[in-house]
């Protein structure tokens, strides 16, 4: 297995790379400054979560609309009108919430529209691995590298937002994360790489005059990775159900944190989840597979559905944090997994769209397992709250294991050859 400092040593890896980085920091900011920014305000939590919800959705729902537009067009053509817009809608934002009175419609409309325009940076940056990459190793070790930076990114974006609340307003916030999505855009396309759509042919070779990665067979994908036996819509299914499931931890963290009488644990639970995660995806890129990537994928998210429906049996918060850790441990794999299998499946003319449905099934799941369990708890058990959580994530395995697997499984089931019948067969007679 190739090195991750090899990863970064590729031609312009580093530069686009860290480009990209910049960019997508925004994403780890932008939720929190926008609350922050539209509660001080309206002295409203109602406009303010609504304004959220609003800029999640149309987020979300338009992603793979989104990056078709990269697909077809490039990154370079599409990418810098759409942050463009997105950054100029959240320094209208940044005005509107500056100083109160601003009218309700007018913020709701401002964060309808720039959720609209976000640009797919991590879709984006996900199929310029593969041309950044010659090989299938490089690239899943890349994938995981992008899946950790990732992760931390979601956990320095909010530290970078309470730092700067302390000397300015929120809306502060808001306008920097316009300035770190432009920029990081705008860097991203000046890589040599990000030039031109997705093509199958040798234009698509790195810098370095590498054979690009899509010239490599389909069986010499990392861990049996081939379009063969695999449907396109499985890695989205399981991302949702991983989605699902840590939607609903989030809600289910601060409920027991509260029953415990220790509400300012839930940041530490959390935080735990995170390393985890990171510590996962690190030690998932380093080792080279023999598992399929499909078989891979329904253990990760079994793994994590088991880990979590345990979680809801202990006793205080420090087994439910060492749960969390060992949940997270599944996480980034999982995600980086259902991405490579995706990004397999697809066409090369529809790479970006294809990670970006995988993306948009991680982020509605994470909403609808916030909701869901927003309406269990209270109403049953917590431990079976978790339970509840966990299911999608165990149903999402089910769902993609192997025909042949689940055969094997099966009690009952004899896995001995049945003897061919005399006469029978291919040449009987001949």
């Amino acid at each position: 297995m190739p090195s991750y400092a090899a990863v970064l040593r590729l031609p312009y890896a580093r530069r686009t790379f860290g480009a990209a980085l910049i960019g997508r920091l925004s994403y780890g900011t932008v939720s929190l400054s926008l609350v922050l920014a539209v509660r001080d305000a309206s002295a409203s939590f109602a406009l303010a979560g609504t304004a959220m919800a609003l800029f999640g959705a149309t987020s979300v729902c338009l992603s793979p609309a989104r990056a078709a537009l990269v697909d077809r067009h490039g990154p370079r053509r599409s990418l810098v009108p759409m942050a463009g817009c997105y950054a100029v809608l959240l320094l209208a934002l940044a005005a509107a919430t500056l100083h109160p009175g601003a009218p309700p419609p007018l913020i709701l409309a401002l964060a309808a529209a720039a959720g609209a325009g976000t640009p797919p940076l991590g879709p984006t940056m996900r199929t310029l691995w593969r041309r950044l990459a010659p090989g299938r190793e490089l690239l899943q070790r890349a994938y995981s590298l992008d899946g950790v930076a990732e992760e931390l990114l979601y956990v320095a974006g909010p530290l970078l937002v309470g730092a700067l609340v302390t000397c300015a307003s929120p809306s502060a916030g808001v306008a920097v994360s316009a300035v770190l999505v432009l920029a990081g855009t705008l860097a991203l396309v000046a890589s040599p790489v990000a030039d031109g759509p997705h093509r199958e042919n040798t234009a698509d070779s790195p810098p370095d005059g590498s054979p690009p990665a899509d010239a490599l067979p389909p069986d010499s994908a990392p861990g049996g990775i081939g379009p063969a036996g695999v449907r396109p819509w499985q890695p989205a299914v399981v991302a949702a159900g991983v989605g699902l499931a840590l939607g609903g931890l989030d809600l289910l963290v601060v409920a027991d944190a509260g029953r415990h009488g220790r509400p300012a644990a839930v940041a530490w639970v959390l935080a735990a989840l995170s390393v985890g995660s990171v510590v996962g995806g690190l030690v998932n890129g380093a080792v080279s597979w023999r598992a399929p990537a499909r078989l891979r994928l329904a253990l990760l998210a079994a793994g994590l559905g088991l880990t979590l429906a345990g979680a809801g049996l202990a006793p205080d918060l420090r087994v439910l944090g060492a749960a969390a850790v060992l949940a997270g441990l599944f996480v980034a794999p999982a995600l980086t997994t259902a991405y490579l299998i995706a990004d397999e499946c697809a066409a090369p003319d529809a790479r970006t769209r294809a990670g970006a449905w995988v993306n948009t099934a991680v982020n509605a799941g994470s909403t609808g397992g916030t909701a869901a369990v927003g309406v269990l708890i209270g109403r049953v058990p917590l431990a079976l709250c978790f339970a509840l959580a966990a299911a999608p994530a165990l149903f999402s395995a089910g769902s993609v294991l192997p025909a042949g697997f689940r055969t094997r499984c099966r009690p009952g089931v004899s896995r001995r050859p049945r003897r061919r019948r005399a006469g029978a067969g291919p040449g009987a007679g001949t």
